[in-house]
Formats: C-alpha cells, sequence, structure tokens
C-alpha cells in the first residue's frame, strides 16, 4: 500500500500542487475557510488540528513576481510578503483541499478552495485530478463531500448525488467547530 504520508509534487506551468504541510500556509487556509459558507467562523487552532491529520493538497503561483511600478521582474529574495504567502520569498498558495482517510475503504473530500484572484485557470479541476489520482487513495470503495455550488466539477471525477439517501445518516455539531480541539491519548 503506498505511503500516505509520502509528500506528492504535480507540476504544470507555473503552479505547483504539493502534499507537504509544511508548504500550507495556515494564514491563508484560515483566511479563506472562516469567510466561507462552510466553515465561517472557525478558530485557527481547529483549523491547525484539522490539517495535521488529514492528507492535505496546496496549490501554489511559482511565477516570477513582478513590479508593476517598476514595469520588471522582481528577484525571487525581493518578493514582498503580501500575506499570501507561506514565508517571504515564498511561491504564494493560492489553493487547497484535504482528505481524511482510513486509506482502505473510504475518504472524504473536504475544505476544498482556489483563492478568486486565481479561479478560471482550469486549477480546481487538477487539484481534483491530483487528489484522486493519488496513490494512497486507489481502490477505496467510497468518496464522500459535501457541496452546496460545486455539483459541475465533482461530476467530472464520478461523484454523483447519494442513491441511497435513506441509508446515510449524520450526526451535525456545527457549534463544535468553535472549540478547541481536543488532545488524543
Amino acid at each position: 500500500m503506498p505511503d500516505s504520508e509520502a509528500v506528492m509534487e504535480y507540476r504544470r506551468g507555473e503552479f505547483l500542487i504539493s502534499t507537504s504541510r509544511e508548504r500550507l500556509s495556515l494564514d491563508v487556509v484560515h483566511g479563506f475557510l472562516t469567510n466561507c459558507y462552510w466553515a465561517k467562523g472557525i478558530p485557527r487552532d481547529v483549523v491547525a488540528w484539522s490539517i495535521e491529520h488529514s492528507l492535505c493538497f496546496g496549490i501554489y503561483d511559482e511565477s516570477p513576481p513582478f513590479d508593476s511600478a517598476q514595469g520588471r521582474l522582481l528577484a525571487r529574495e525581493a518578493r514582498p510578503f503580501d500575506g499570501a504567502e507561506g514565508n517571504h520569498g515564498a511561491p504564494a498558495q493560492v489553493g487547497f483541499a484535504r482528505v481524511v482517510s482510513d486509506f482502505a475503504t473510504v475518504a472524504y473530500l473536504g475544505d476544498v478552495f482556489v483563492l478568486e484572484s486565481h479561479r478560471g485557470r482550469g486549477l480546481s479541476k487538477w487539484l481534483m485530478e491530483c487528489v484522486v489520482g493519488h496513490p494512497a487513495l486507489q481502490d477505496l470503495r467510497r468518496w464522500i463531500l459535501l457541496t452546496r455550488d460545486a455539483h459541475g466539477l465533482y461530476s467530472q471525477f464520478g461523484f454523483t448525488p447519494v442513491k441511497s439517501p435513506e441509508r446515510y445518516m449524520e450526526l451535525h455539531r456545527p457549534k463544535t467547530c468553535t472549540r478547541r480541539p481536543r488532545k488524543t491519548i
């Protein structure tokens, strides 16, 4: 069985998708999630905890930084910190997805996003190709996700409405995400 902890990286043009948690910008992920419809107001430490316990995919823009005032490219080390970068001079994180799985039978896909500034470039479709193609996630019996508005994207990868909704149940506790995560033994 492939190692779910092995870092996978995929490149397309000036973009990189990586499963390295070290590359992720908690500022970017939390900044998006705390303002989106499915995780509005989620605390930063809950996001950090969820990242720590998931297989995560980050999208990074590695295009050379451009100084519009000077009309020239900047050296990578001269790139200004803009809040969307994990650290000074690093490629800007522009998207994210995470998978919670036992890596044998089932996977839950959640927190999928591409920043508004980078939409319309095919990044969400490429992100999904990388997620469903990850070696540790092959031959699973079931994938689960929830969406309000991205059915068209997910249907391209075989996702369909629940065929037997009468078999599905949930225990939904929306206010628990406002509390600090518990440490596990």
